[in-house]
C-alpha cells in the first residue's frame, strides 16, 4: 500500500511504504519523539551550534546529532540513510534549517510543516499529530494536559497583569517579541492574559534598549531561553536589566518549543503559575 502526506507547502510525498528512517530538525524531531516517533538524526538551524540546544531537543534522548548550519551537510545526514527529512517552515515556501539541495544529495526528500506567526498553535500541534500517526506513531495525547493548562491560564489572567516577551541580545540591545508574531504568545492573549506591544521595530522582534523595556512595566517577563539568546547572568551589569528584574517575575521562554501538546502545556502551565502568584500579590 502506497503512503503519502502533503506538507505546508502544498508539496506532496509519495512512497511505496511508509517511511521508517526520519532524520529531523532538532524542534520537529523532539515533537515527533513525544508522539512516538523515534528519529535517526535530528539537526539545528543556523543558530545552533556543535551540540543540541536542551531548549529545543526536549525529552530526546540518545538520538545522534548531525550538526547545524555551515556544519551542517549532505554527508552528515546520509549518514543516518534517512527515508525523509522532516523539517518546519516559517514561510510555507523553504524549510527553516537544512537546504532541499542538500537534503538532496543526501537521497531523501523533505517535508516541511508550517510554523510561523499566521499559524494557530492548535493548528500546529495537529500537523504534527497528523504527520506522526502517518509515520506510524502512537500519540499519547497530552489534550487533556494542554485543555487544563489553558483552563488555568484563562484563570490566572483575570488579573491585570502585563507580559512582556523578550530575546536578551546584549548589554546595549533586547529583542522584544511582537505577540501577533509567535503562535504560543497569540495562544496566550486569546486565552486572556495581556501582552505588551513593543513599539516600532521589525516583523517579529522590535529590537531596541533595555532602558524601553523597563519603560513599558511588565508584571511578567518571559525571557528566551535557547542557547543562542544571551543568559541571564550576563546581564547582572545591566542597570535597566537589574531594575526589570527587581519589578517583575522572569520566566522562561523558548520560541522553538517541540510542536506537542506536552511541551506546551507546560510552557501555558508556568505561565499560569507564575500570573496566579503574581495575583494574589495584587
Amino acid at each position: 500500500m502506497g503512503w503519502e502526506f502533503t506538507d505546508d507547502r502544498g508539496i506532496t510525498l509519495r512512497r511505496i511504504g511508509r517511511p521508517e528512517r526520519v532524520a529531523a530538525y532538532v524542534r520537529a524531531g523532539a515533537a515527533l519523539w513525544d508522539l512516538g516517533v523515534r528519529p535517526v538524526g535530528v539537526y539545528g538551524s543556523g543558530h545552533d551550534g556543535d551540540e543540541p540546544d536542551r531548549a529545543k531537543s526536549g525529552a530526546l534522548a540518545d538520538v545522534p546529532y548531525l550538526g547545524a548550519g555551515k556544519g551542517l551537510d549532505d554527508g552528515a545526514i546520509r549518514s543516518v540513510r534517512p527515508d525523509i527529512v522532516v523539517d518546519v517552515t516559517y514561510d510555507r515556501d523553504k524549510p527553516y534549517a537544512v537546504t532541499e539541495a542538500a537534503a538532496k544529495r543526501a537521497g531523501a526528500p523533505v517535508l516541511a510543516l508550517a510554523v510561523g506567526g499566521d499559524t494557530s498553535l492548535p493548528n500546529i500541534l495537529a500537523r504534527f499529530v497528523q504527520l506522526a500517526v502517518a509515520l506510524g506513531g502512537e500519540p499519547a495525547g497530552g489534550e487533556g494536559e494542554l485543555a487544563a493548562a489553558e483552563d488555568a491560564v484563562r484563570s490566572a489572567a483575570s488579573a491585570p497583569l502585563k507580559v512582556l516577551a523578550l530575546s536578551a541580545a546584549g548589554a546595549r540591545q533586547v529583542h522584544l517579541a511582537r505577540p501577533g508574531t509567535w503562535p504560543e504568545l497569540r495562544h496566550l492573549a486569546e486565552l486572556g492574559v495581556e501582552l505588551i506591544e513593543p513599539g516600532n521595530g521589525g516583523a517579529n522582534w522590535a529590537t531596541t534598549s533595555w532602558e524601553h523595556a523597563l519603560g513599558l512595566a511588565p508584571d511578567l517577563v518571559l525571557a528566551d531561553a535557547r542557547a543562542n539568546a544571551v543568559p541571564a547572568g550576563e546581564l547582572d551589569s545591566v542597570p535597566a536589566w537589574e531594575a526589570l528584574t527587581a519589578t517583575a517575575t522572569v520566566e522562561p521562554w523558548n520560541p522553538e518549543l517541540p510542536c506537542s501538546a506536552h511541551a506546551y502545556a507546560a510552557f501555558l502551565r508556568s505561565v499560569a503559575d507564575a500570573l496566579e502568584v503574581l495575583g494574589a500579590k495584587r
